[in-house]
């Protein structure tokens, strides 16, 4: 029994480290499932993580750009700045005026709110009562009348807080009378530039529609040349200054503003002299906002004044920044000549002034010969045969002849600078990069 009892031991002892081994070995090999188990959630982890921080990384990326290009967009297109001793040109392309919603309507007439208006702000635009205009004119006096166009009487008038202003009614007959008054508030309250007027205010309700602009002492550059009623001389330093001043009125409307704007209209009639004869450009009445395509060429109806559009506007439709280039060019002959652009009371001939001007301009001999009587010999005869040239290549039946308006501003300022009529301290120059100066 001993031995059996033995063996028997002997068989329960050998049992137990077979299960220890059992025991043993399935420790052994669970630590590597665990090992396995620990490097598959940590990959799992990393595959969820690293796609979601590359999608934000990418938003993020998305957003800047975003930022940049709007704040590049705001700096270039919509906001264009100028600055010079004071003189500001600014273009805020993104603002419009509502006729129906701002300012609030009381009684028929839209203002701001008050009979008593605030003191005009600096570059802003303010809205009358159409009493307020009644009582700045005297009830719109003939006494007061200071113009009378195409599209309205013009009055000199004096504001509430003593602005001396020039207040335009317009006439309120058929599309196009709304349409110019609303085209001009709504361009001439994004528009700041001291070569273009400035627009001080606006009244308008269902009878009624005003603009108020500042005032110009020395009226329009057409009275000086060809109305006997302003005896006063424009002598040839005063005609370049204008010549520039109006250059470079274009040149910020063609090329310091998107898109272009497209006066439409330039003429002499539409220049106004201040107290001292420097020249503003008014009336956009008939602008139009360019294309942003390589020609640049938009298609509307013909409107302008006979003697001053570009023939390929008459023949087409087709308007572009040279169309503005050309009416130019003819305003620099009136300048030279001290003629209108058509006038019957000429020999045969003579009668439409580019046609006649055109191929003495580039002839140094008959070019003397055109110069306005009046001028009595008074100017230089190299500065006019440079002047000559200008409107001989603004006025040619080609567009794509004529010159860019920074152009004409860059051949200008060397004649106005050593002009003998002219001091050099009359202007200051600053020379942007990629631009023209501005004085």
């Amino acid at each position: 029994m001993e031995a059996a009892a033995k063996p028997a031991a002997s068989a329960e002892q050998s049992d137990i480290p077979a299960t220890s081994r059992s025991q043993h070995r399935h420790r052994f090999h669970s630590p590597p499932n665990d090992h396995h188990h620990g490097i598959f959630s940590s990959t799992s982890i990393f595959l969820v993580i690293i796609p979601f921080i590359l999608v934000i990384l990418l938003v993020a990326i998305a957003v800047l750009v975003i930022m940049l290009r709007r704040l590049k967009s705001a700096k270039g297109n919509s906001t264009i700045t100028n600055n010079t001793d004071g003189n500001v040109c600014k273009f805020i392309s993104h603002t419009r005026i509502d006729f129906t919603d701002s300012p609030e309507m009381n009684n028929g007439c839209i203002h701001g709110g008050s009979s008593r208006r605030t003191p005009p702000r600096k570059l802003g635009v303010q809205v009358f009562t159409y009493k307020e205009l009644e009582l700045a004119t005297d009830n719109f006096s003939e006494a007061n009348v200071i113009g009378n166009g195409g599209y309205g009487v013009v009055y000199r008038g004096v504001l509430g807080d003593g602005t001396m202003a020039a207040i335009k009614m317009l006439h309120r007959e058929g599309k196009q009378g709304e349409r110019a008054f609303r085209i001009e508030v709504d361009l001439l309250t994004r528009l700041h530039c001291p070569y273009l007027v400035e627009l001080l205010g606006y009244c308008a309700d269902q009878h009624h529609r005003l603009l108020i602009f500042e005032y110009m002492p020395n009226g329009t550059l057409q009275q000086h040349l060809h109305s006997h009623s302003y005896p006063q001389l424009l002598d040839w330093g005063a005609r370049l200054r204008i010549a520039l001043d109006c250059a470079l009125a274009l040149e910020y409307l063609h090329e310091h503003t998107t898109p272009s704007i497209i006066h439409r209209d330039f003429k002499c009639s539409n220049i106004l002299l201040d107290e001292n004869f420097r020249a503003k450009v008014s009336d956009f009445g008939l602008a139009r906002m360019g294309s942003d395509k390589i020609n640049g060429q938009i298609s509307t109806r013909v409107l302008g004044t006979t003697g001053y559009l570009a023939p390929e506007y008459v023949s087409t439709g087709k308007l572009t920044t040279k169309s503005d280039v050309y009416s130019y060019g003819v305003v620099l002959i009136q300048l030279i000549t001290g003629r209108i652009p058509v006038d019957t009371r000429r020999p045969p001939g003579e009668h439409v002034l580019v046609s006649w001007a055109l191929p003495r301009l580039t002839n140094r001999e008959e070019v003397v010969q055109m110069v306005d009587p009046a001028l009595k010999g008074q100017y230089s005869n190299k500065d006019l045969i440079q002047i000559a040239a200008i409107a001989a290549v603004c006025v040619q039946a080609e567009a794509d002849y004529r010159p860019l308006m920074a152009d004409v501003v860059q051949s200008l300022i060397p004649l106005v600078k050593s002009c003998a009529c002219v001091s050099s301290s009359s202007y200051r120059f600053h020379n942007q990069k990629g631009g023209s100066p501005w004085f």
